[in-house]
């Protein structure tokens, strides 16, 4: 597939090549012959480089080609902005613009020396005009434009004394003028339209992930509801068929039910069927059951949280405690602690006593 940059580069070597083809066409006698042939190679050569060469540094990825482009623009602020996936010209490097400076500064003043007085105004002497022109327009689009500038005001000075400033502006600088000129707005236009692109883009990346959040949220609590409703909806039917007049049956149903619902939104991520079970049976014996998870299981992948849950299950099947606590640990080697405490028999305080301790360890940190 022909891509845009590879058009563009061939019609740049042709639109060169041309310029220079014109040095060779002189029809009456040249004093140096060799020299213009010389300038003419240098300049090819110079225009080329400067067309072809992308340093190795630059050509790792399109992000950091970007990102060049937009410090060496001028536009650090932007270069984030670039890296989104946008490329454009890499700037040119330090060599070529010591080539593309010198090429404008040699070749018009060896061409005229080169065709004698009586030919700097001929079209094979005059080639340089739109050479140079089209050499400081690369340079410009290569994001070099102090270097251009400069390789326009050589131009214009070497132009000017050798053929005279009327014969310079009417027989090509000014064309050379407004190429760079045009450049230079060209690729400003490009980078603000690649910095509005990269912007847009991420505010509908970011309304995209918004949305989808929304989504998200709206599922977790459609799930929720649908949970409440399952484990609470009989028993306030029960209550508002019975007008409120509830058998003890009723009200221990009633309990289990907000313990269920409680669990479900305190503590998610450590239950399972057995270990919702069981906190049920613990329930019914007359416990009271606190299920927390404070972040404590972040991470954990669905293995691990399996090993965790079923140790949770076996220590309430074993569990006698008038209160349980359940909640996550921050500690990095315990997942979850499972405290028991009862009242105190035979003891000179009130207070309840702590009659279940145990730590479960996150697994392969023990």
């Amino acid at each position: 597939m022909i891509s845009v940059k590879n058009v563009l580069l061939v019609l740049a070597v042709a639109f060169t090549a041309y310029l220079a083809a014109r040095g060779l066409s002189w029809a009456g006698s040249v004093a140096q012959p060799l020299v213009v042939v010389v300038a003419l190679a240098f300049y090819l050569a110079t225009t080329w480089l400067c067309i072809f060469w992308e340093p190795a540094s630059t050509r790792s990825t399109p992000a950091t080609d970007a990102a060049a482009a937009a410090t060496a623009a001028g536009t650090e602020g932007d270069a984030k902005t670039l890296v989104d996936g946008i490329r454009g010209p890499v700037p040119l490097p330090a060599i070529a613009q010591i080539l593309a400076l010198a090429c404008a500064v040699i070749v018009p003043s060896a061409i005229s020396v080169a065709v004698g007085p009586a030919s700097r105004t001929e079209p094979f002497a005059t080639w340089y005009l739109g050479g140079i022109g089209a050499l400081m327009t690369i340079v410009m689009v290569r994001r070099r434009p102090w270097t251009a500038w400069t390789g326009i005001v050589a131009l214009t000075v070497a132009s000017m004394v050798w053929m005279g400033p009327l014969n310079a502006l009417a027989l090509g600088l000014v064309g050379s003028i407004v190429w760079v000129t045009c450049a230079q707005l060209l690729v400003f236009s490009m980078d603000r339209a690649a910095r509005d692109t990269s912007r847009l883009t991420r505010l509908q990346r970011a309304a995209s992930g918004w949305q989808t959040s929304q989504v998200v949220r709206q599922r977790e609590r459609r799930v929720q509801v649908q949970k409440a409703l399952a484990v609470a909806g009989p028993v306030l039917t029960r209550t508002v068929a019975q007008a409120g007049r509830l058998t003890d049956a009723d009200r221990l149903e009633a309990r289990i039910a907000e313990g269920k619902l409680r669990d479900e939104m305190r503590g998610p991520r450590l239950l399972d069927d057995a270990v919702r079970g069981e906190l049920e049976r613990a329930r019914r014996r007359g416990a009271n059951v606190t299920v927390l998870d404070e972040g404590g299981l972040d991470g954990v992948d669905d293995e691990q949280l399996g090993v965790i849950r079923g140790q949770l299950a076996d220590a309430l099947r074993s569990a006698a405690s008038d209160r349980l606590y359940i909640r996550t640990s921050p500690d990095e080697r315990v997942a979850v602690t499972v405290v028991g405490r009862s009242p105190s028999t035979g003891g000179p305080s009130d207070e309840d006593s702590v009659d279940l301790w145990l730590e479960i360890p996150h697994p392969g940190r023990a």
